[in-house]
């Protein structure tokens, strides 16, 4: 089975973290940091602000890595590995009226943290390295991927 590679952006705008629910038509209740599958030929910085932009409208500059998460679906020989960066919002602003070209993002929100204790998200230790101070990133081992 072939490693999927993708880049996600963490983005904590005004203490909020921004979140999309990638499931088309809302098949999930499940959120996660905006981002997609590397393409070849282009660096992970470039590829993540083309996968942001296409997510949320929003124009982002790409900072350090903060996260590799790996996980898998056995069922379905699926096995990705994400490299999170944290990103800041250089212009552009949500809007309901914004569609994913792709038609896999249907939803895009920030999140406050109280809120963030109430919604099902992956990585389980997103919401700790989102709001964490520490430079280095930290490894996530595999884990399992969610059913929808």
């Amino acid at each position: 089975m072939p490693i999927r590679l993708s880049t996600r952006a963490v983005i904590v705008h005004q203490a909020q973290l921004l979140l999309v629910n990638a499931y088309p038509d809302g098949q999930s209740d499940l959120w996660c940091a905006p981002g997609g599958g590397a393409e070849p030929g282009q660096s992970l910085p470039d590829n993540l602000k083309r996968e942001v932009f296409e997510e949320t409208g929003l124009d982002i500059h790409v900072g350090a890595p903060c996260l590799i998460n790996e996980f898998h679906d056995p069922d379905q020989n699926f096995h990705q590995v994400d490299i999170f960066f944290r990103c800041q919002i250089q212009s552009g602003a949500l809007s309901d009226s914004w569609r994913d070209p792709e038609g896999i993002v249907t939803s895009r929100r920030f999140f406050d943290r109280e809120a963030l204790s109430k919604i099902r998200l992956k990585p389980d230790c997103l919401i700790e390295v989102a709001y964490s101070k520490i430079d280095a990133a930290v490894y996530d081992p595999l884990e399992r991927l969610l059913p929808p």
